[in-house]
């Protein structure tokens, strides 16, 4: 019967090695999983008791896309891969087999490529999260701080399974406020082109009529000002769009400073009729990437750590950074959070309860779940709202440079009669 050679972890999160027979691979994690480890390596062994020697097809072209700097599973990938790799360890199999079926089944050259090195890694003797270190473009902070808290409980399965589904709740928060902006910017870059083409192919055939009919100081004041700025567009248009491209630089430039994004971050947060979406969407990625942190056995200080890399928000990043210090000097979480001034008391207050019961992470959960549907509802209340706004914009736009060009034609009749 064949052999197979484990690395296991017990119930403890000690590590455990040796050898069993079996059948299969398959047999073989059962019987494991029976004796309460769970396997993180099983490889089968030759009869001279050798690791059965494997091809390493995944590191082919490895080189040339480290190269490219493409070497990334995009997050939609990484959630199923995720998700799929946490309920084929549900069902007994082992890690390094359960990688390899992901690979083969995997149509995504790159995600095929990644899994085969990770396979292979943990074939050599690494740990999974070493393994996934091995590739920190597409395995964060977070990930990897679950996956060690998963190696240390002894519960790979049932980590991946919490990691997956945190991943699709941020998916899905992140779609929503995506699409709160989507429509609005679509809308204004629609006006901007159609004013774009009334001031510089309709409104100078007027003006030449005009000019014809009535002097340029008879015409109204609202005729004359769109015409100076259609002649601005047509004659200088080139300066508008050095302009408007300077601007842009000066955001991006001012976006990579500490305190200029710092500074964005705050206007983006406070600004009306998209900051509720904004300070609600950063409230829930906080409180469930927390809570999930905490719930998988991941230290405070070092949960707090990686909130604060992966808050994609400087101001809350700061708030958590005040947060994490106060708490390595003994304090709570709910005190030194409400003097950030932030979060709003009602969050502040259910912390407070989690840390009095000791159900933080439940409590952390539950606030997500709350502004996750606040973000829904702001989103759908600001989409119905948004419309008719945008509708009036354009009109009021596009109806100005009507007017203006039939005022001097009204003056015109007033004239001859």
């Amino acid at each position: 019967m064949p052999q197979f050679a484990y690395t296991a972890m017990d119930q403890y999160g000690k590590e455990q090695k040796g050898t069993l027979e079996a059948s299969s691979e398959d047999v073989a994690a059962s019987t494991l999983k029976k004796q309460g480890l769970y396997p993180t390596s099983l490889k089968a062994l030759t009869a001279k008791g050798q690791p059965v020697k494997r091809r390493r097809k995944a590191q082919q072209g490895s080189i040339f896309n480290f190269a490219l700097g493409a070497r990334k599973i995009k997050r939609k990938e990484l959630t199923l891969v995720t998700r799929q790799l946490a309920t084929l360890l549900e069902a007994g199999l082992p890690l390094i087999r359960s990688l390899r079926t992901l690979e083969k089944q995997s149509k995504n050259a790159m995600t095929k490529l990644i899994l085969g090195d990770t396979a292979d890694a943990v074939e050599e003797g690494a740990t999974f999260s070493e393994a996934l270190a091995y590739n920190p473009k597409s395995f964060d902070k977070l990930y990897l701080n679950m996956v060690r808290a998963g190696e240390a409980a002894g519960a790979m399965e049932t980590i991946l399974s919490r990691l997956a589904q945190f991943m699709e709740k941020a998916a899905k928060i992140a779609g929503k406020v995506k699409s709160a902006m989507i429509y609005p910017i679509s809308v204004l870059v629609i006006a901007g082109l159609i004013t774009t083409g009334l001031m510089i192919w309709i409104v100078p055939s007027f003006k030449s009529i005009f000019d014809d009919l009535l002097p340029g100081g008879q015409m109204p004041a609202l005729t004359l000002w769109v015409i100076d700025a259609s002649n601005v567009l047509v004659h200088e248009g080139w300066k508008v769009l050095l302009a408007i491209v300077a601007i842009i630089i000066l955001y991006c430039i001012t976006n990579r400073t500490k305190y200029g994004k710092f500074g964005i971050d705050w206007v983006k947060y406070h600004m009306p009729l998209f900051g509720p979406i904004i300070s609600r969407s950063a409230i829930a990625r906080f409180s469930r990437t927390l809570g999930t942190l905490m719930a998988a056995g991941v230290p405070v200080l070092n949960a707090l750590n990686i909130v604060r890399d992966t808050s994609g928000n400087d101001l809350v990043a700061s708030a958590v950074q005040k947060v994490h210090d106060a708490v390595k000097e003994g304090e709570g979480i709910a005190a030194p959070l409400n003097a950030t001034g932030i979060f709003p008391q009602m969050v502040i207050s259910m912390i407070e309860v989690g840390e009095e019961t000791g159900r933080l992470p439940d409590m952390l959960e539950r606030i997500a779940d709350k502004y996750e549907d606040e973000v829904d509802n702001a989103v759908n209340a600001l989409t119905s709202m948004i419309e008719p706004l945008m509708i009036v914009v354009l009109a009021v736009i596009v109806g100005t440079i009507v007017i203006a060009m039939f005022l001097p034609l009204t003056k015109l009749i007033e004239g001859m009669g």
